[in-house]
């Protein structure tokens, strides 16, 4: 991404409002601007979005609120164009593995003024994200969801082909010999029903995280690249072996939903929540449903989030932080769990209304502990993610020798 470049070199020369911190919230006038992609651009995620704004406007009653529902898709562009322009966001929401880069450039601002350090947030939020808002030991995000992933499978197929829905593969090695035993083809040999779905159409970099996490090797230590090794080849050749053997690759439904709750795959990766109602997949379906966590010698949950951060340029920083406030307010994080099928990231999670609305949701939430994902990024993290889904896919599809991709991409890191 060389939106990246633009953020470090461009400083920008215009201000849209004269600043606003140390004057009384009362008497404080200008616009807060938000970069957000928490709130689904529905006329119910515009109402849920003008409840903060309203409650922030309790403590700042002559400030406006401009929003911007950014995707992840179009995030670092939009970020990145705004401070080129001069016209920095004072509240920026982002992913794992976004503040670091961000911060590391001094884009994002030290929430330790007002009072947040990674030991503060551990008593209010899920232990599991800290590590992603934190960099240099400093907080620079504060969470607001949690987006874990789980593996599930379809009772049914799994006693069709002689398998016992109650011990669930867990590692990758008994996970291929039970897929390719859940695997359907017709008289010409095509797939008709995976026999597990790894959810990456467009790319294996969230999938291979995840598979070599759960051999206990986290893709980064330190900000240096761990998976150029023996453990990252196995990996790695573990899903070359999966894809077009007991997958079609780049298969995805229609809805962009898992496979296996339409029973399209018999097992396979889905996100944190299901619908068990009749307008979802049903009751049925959910009852023929297990989840199961990957366990290759580490027991694992993937997770995700949305963390919100103060944009170090901003003329309203005070009031940036007030927004956060009334952003991570219980109340305002049920509703954003609800309305993106994430987890709430305070700390009793697995007791909030989303987690108990589905037995999905009720799972991921109380496997938080065994939560991973990229863990502590490089600087070039951004560019990288790219990298990772087009090579890791070269590899996957036989273009691109496997152990060369990963020192290739191990040298990009660095």
């Amino acid at each position: 991404m060389t939106a990246v470049a633009v953020v470090v070199s461009s400083c920008g020369n215009g201000v849209i409002d004269k600043s606003t911190d140390g004057v009384p919230p009362a008497e404080a006038t200008g616009t807060l601007r938000v970069l957000i992609p928490s709130f689904p651009p529905s006329t119910q995620g515009r109402e849920e979005f003008q409840k903060v704004v309203d409650d922030f406007q309790k403590t700042y009653p002559k400030m406006k609120v401009e929003p911007d529902f950014a995707t992840y898709t179009n995030l670092n562009e939009k970020l990145s164009t705004s401070i080129a322009a001069g016209i920095p966001y004072d509240v920026v929401v982002t992913g794992v593995g976004w503040v670091q880069p961000f911060a590391s450039k001094r884009i994002f601002a030290d929430l330790g003024k007002y009072g947040v350090t990674p030991d503060v947030i551990k008593e209010k939020s899920v232990a599991a994200l800290i590590p992603a808002a934190t960099y240099d030991n400093k907080l620079y995000a504060y969470p607001l969801l949690a987006d874990a992933r789980a593996v599930a499978l379809r009772k049914s197929a799994f006693k069709e082909a002689g398998l016992d829905p109650d011990k669930p593969p867990t590692s990758l090695a008994e996970i291929k010999v039970a897929a390719e035993k859940l695997t359907k083809r017709d008289a010409n040999g095509a797939i008709t029903r995976s026999g597990f779905d790894l959810a990456s159409p467009t790319g294996f970099r969230q999938s291979f995280t995840t598979f070599l996490a759960s051999t206990g090797t986290p893709l980064y230590v330190g900000g240096e690249p761990n998976f150029d090794n023996q453990q990252g080849l196995d990996t790695l050749l573990w899903i070359k072996s999966m894809i077009n053997n007991v997958q079609p690759y780049g298969e995805r439904s229609a809805s962009q939903t898992a496979l296996v709750f339409s029973g399209k795959a018999a097992m396979g990766i889905v996100t944190g929540a299901v619908d068990c109602s009749e307008k979802g997949i049903g009751k049925k379906n959910c009852d023929d449903l297990k989840f199961f966590r990957f366990n290759s010698g580490k027991e694992i949950e993937y997770v995700g989030g949305d963390l919100a951060s103060i944009g170090s340029r901003s003329r309203h920083k005070d009031a940036a932080w007030t927004f956060i406030q009334s952003l991570t307010k219980p109340t305002t994080l049920d509703a954003l769990a609800k309305l993106n099928r994430k987890i709430p990231a305070y700390k009793d999670a697995s007791n909030s209304p989303q987690a108990k609305s589905n037995p999905l949701s009720q799972f991921v939430a109380d496997g938080l502990v065994y939560a991973v994902n990229e863990n502590e990024v490089p600087s070039n993290w951004l560019e990288m993610r790219g990298n990772f889904d087009i090579q890791l896919t070269q590899a996957v599809l036989g273009q691109k020798d496997p152990a060369k991709v990963l020192a290739n991409l191990a040298g990009q890191s660095r």
